[in-house]
């Protein structure tokens, strides 16, 4: 063939997308990236419907803290961009008193404790070890040079802190249950903080959940969490410009239809007729997307794509809301609980993302968005005829409403518009086949550490995002495409 126009062509600006082509073009390669739509960001994005600025999926994230991911790129690059470590960060309601999460854990614990009477020893024990869990794996989030792949130095200083990892083999593949039962952790309102918090990061019960990838999951509201002013958004469209000062190319609109081995590279075909060439591809694409790419399925597809779909996808409402006088100024969120002693899916359990007084998001003054979300079996739902998926979306958005209404009334009873979506919205518009959102769901097994290397699914040819490894959150999803990254630049 040609001589390839490109090093690396990415496909699809989410956030492992951008992490991987910003990290590439930092390190002088020649970059595309190509985007099906014409603002970035996929899951965790903002669009625009009405003039109104929603929060498509992902409203809370991590690497907002000093010295870590997000914030890192914003002082490099400068980036028109402002963030808020919101204290409190998240309020859970059920029938039990409510749980206020802010960056302080230590009182968070205490509240717990104080709340659990005769079992207050097993909540101070079971968060004593979920804690040195936390403080050793979160060393590699903050500090990507300690992922894979490792050069000596970094190797080096995994041999220091061998010992933490130590403590954490015997819990590798087992469920997070187990240290539940050890501490005897009986406490209602502590385990249905524990469910809530694994059902929205490692997207399983703590009972199911593996251990390891849970208690550091639990850690996640203090680990520089925080919210973009004016929405994720902005800070996904800082990030492409962010890719184009750096001597990458972004090109919108640019749906990949075909990927091609063409001699020692690939050739890229798009919904504008173009051919892009380049010596590889990192595709930020659910493995059933990719495939649909593929002249033949790469044997490194099939298990990913498999897991994915044992997973979640989600219906969401998008309202515009009167804020009720109690309301706080800044930006807030309510993880809302009807039961706490059923499933906490299909609107059993809504998470609220309430956007902040003065944030542009073109609403009336005294008026704010709200991005309401719950867990549905994407799965079962996709195996329905149309009427009844139909059926059971609109079920899912009464359940939302019922909870939404119940555990948050003024903010139900302010509501003056609403938008809905389903999986299918997500497949639609998003690209996400079978509308699977959220990652592999983490429940205890040791296949989750299969993927700790960086691997082509055939040469010169990687996936990113949240089907693998680290996956399941914005942060984690971008550490990813940082280490294939590193691992491609090796190769070019």
């Amino acid at each position: 063939m040609a001589a390839p126009g490109f090093d690396v062509a990415v496909v699809g600006a989410g956030f492992g997308g951008m992490a991987a082509a910003l990290d590439l073009a930092e390190r002088g390669a020649s970059v595309v990236l190509l985007e099906a739509l014409r603002y970035p960001g996929g899951c965790a994005s903002t669009f625009v419907r009405g003039g109104v600025r929603y929060e498509s999926g992902a409203t809370l994230f991590s690497g907002l803290g000093p010295g870590q991911l997000f914030t890192s790129w914003i002082e490099r690059h400068r980036l028109d961009v402002r963030t808020t470590l919101l204290d409190p960060l998240i309020e859970l309601r059920g029938d039990f008193a409510p749980v206020v999460i802010g960056q302080d854990k230590a009182r968070l614990v205490a509240d717990l404790a104080a709340g659990a009477g005769p079992g207050a020893d097993g909540v101070r024990g079971f968060f004593a070890t979920q804690g040195r869990a936390a403080d050793t794996l979160w060393a590699l989030f903050d500090d990507p040079a300690l992922l894979p792949p490792l050069g000596g130095a970094a190797l080096g200083r995994h041999l220091l802190r061998s010992p933490g990892y130590a403590r954490l083999l015997p819990w590798m593949g087992q469920p997070l249950g187990k240290l539940i039962a050890r501490t005897g952790l009986v406490d209602r309102r502590t385990r249905a903080f524990l469910n809530a918090t694994c059902q929205i990061t490692v997207q399983c019960p703590a009972d199911e959940a593996e251990a390891p990838f849970a208690m550091a999951a639990l850690d996640y509201p203090f680990r520089g969490t925080g919210h973009v002013e004016g929405g994720i958004g902005q800070l996904a469209e800082a990030v492409l410009g962010a890719i184009e000062a750096t001597g990458g190319e972004v090109r919108r609109a640019r749906r990949v239809t075909r990927i091609e081995g063409d001699g020692p590279g690939y050739s890229l075909l798009t919904s504008k007729g173009e051919t892009v060439r380049a010596r590889a591809v990192v595709a930020n694409l659910l493995p059933a997307a990719l495939a649909k790419c593929l002249a033949e399925e790469a044997p490194g597809l099939a298990p990913k794509r498999a897991a994915v779909e044992r997973g979640w996808g989600a219906a969401m409402l998008y309202r515009v809301a009167r804020a009720p006088a109690s309301a706080p100024q800044a930006a807030h969120h309510l993880a809302l609980i009807d039961d706490d002693q059923a499933p906490l899916d299909h609107g059993n359990h809504v998470f609220l993302s309430i956007s902040g007084a003065d944030e542009d998001r073109g609403v009336p003054p005294g008026h704010r968005t709200i991005t309401a979300s719950t867990h549905v079996d994407a799965a079962g739902w996709a195996g329905l005829p149309p009427g009844e998926q139909a059926r059971v979306v609109d079920d899912v958005h009464r359940r939302m409403r019922a909870t939404i209404a119940r555990r948050a009334p003024a903010w139900a009873a302010g509501t003056v518009s609403e938008l809905t979506a389903s999986p299918r919205t997500f497949a639609r518009f998003v690209g996400r086949p079978g509308g699977f959102v959220g990652g592999v769901p983490k429940r205890a097994s040791r296949a989750h550490y299969r993927g700790l290397f960086p691997r082509p699914v055939r040469p010169g040819l990687y996936i990113v995002g949240d089907a693998v490894f680290p996956g399941q959150s914005t942060l984690a999803c971008a550490l990813g495409g940082l280490r294939t990254a590193a691992h491609l630049a090796h190769t070019l």
